[in-house]
């Protein structure tokens, strides 16, 4: 794996890089903004979403769906950046959307306000294509962050438990068997996604306190790492490449935000 590189600097805080049509994407929720990145790290602004855009994901049919948490709106964004409402959310910390084949919509809350908030245990929502609105599918979650869809499996960072966990998908977006997928104690898993091989039972998680990244294989085994020099909040694998979206955190908030990338 080469050293880690700069790709994008400048960032107010990025989240949620997702690899799509073979470019990079993030959302910046210090700027309130959705960004595309080319491989040259050239940026362009997707879309002005203003409130702190948490997560994005695109529905089988290709529209681009985004977390607005403080609204508890899930919204659809068009290809000239206009946001229409796609659901009603309710109330809720709204984090993290992972989508599967089927058009099924996962939605968690971390279920306590961060940072500052005193811990409660979070869930899972899922919508369902033709639904009103969202309905509960896991609760009791220690801190639900990333997430990701291999099949039909859902995956789940539990940060404040040190463990990914997952649960089988069913037709209707009922989760299923859950399971610890991988325990990474002395980690607090934030964003992650699938390995290069989208069937290979390994997934990468970002980790912000012990500022890596890290490869691990279902059932816990660590089979590699990246470390750098700021908290990894999430990842991305696309084209051969990990993108790392990565800043400093302290009490006074964050700064210096950056994408890394390493060619694996």
């Amino acid at each position: 794996m080469s050293e880690l590189r700069t790709l994008v600097s400048g960032i107010a805080m990025g989240e949620s890089p997702r690899w799509h049509a073979g470019r990079l994407w993030f959302c910046d929720w210090g700027a309130g903004q959705i960004v595309r990145v080319e491989s040259d790290g050239a940026a362009t602004v997707v879309a002005e979403v203003g409130d702190m855009p948490l997560c994005i994901d695109w529905l089988p049919d290709g529209r681009l769906l985004a977390v607005s948490s403080q609204k508890g709106m899930l919204l659809r964004v068009g290809d000239d950046g206009t946001l229409e409402r796609h659901a009603a959310l309710g109330a809720g910390q709204w984090n993290e959307i992972a989508v599967d084949r089927r058009g099924n919509v996962f939605v968690n809350d971390i279920g306590f306000e961060f940072p500052g908030g005193e811990f409660r245990p979070g869930r899972i929502c899922v919508l369902t294509p033709g639904a009103d609105g969202p309905r509960e599918v896991a609760g009791g979650l220690a801190f639900p962050n990333g997430m990701v869809v291999r099949g039909d499996t859902l995956i789940v960072a539990e940060s404040y438990a040190g463990r990914l966990t997952a649960f089988d998908i069913a037709p209707d977006g009922a989760l299923e068997n859950q399971r610890v997928f991988a325990a990474v104690d002395g980690s607090a898993p934030d964003g992650i996604c699938l390995d290069v091989d989208n069937d290979d039972a390994a997934v990468w998680f970002a980790d912000v306190p012990n500022q890596r990244c890290v490869r691990v294989a279902e059932g816990g085994e660590i089979l590699s790492t990246v470390d750098a020099d700021r908290g990894c909040f999430s990842c991305a694998l696309g084209d051969e490449t990990l993108y790392i979206t990565a800043n400093r955190w302290s009490d006074q908030g964050v700064g210096d935000g950056v994408v890394f990338a390493a060619t694996l």
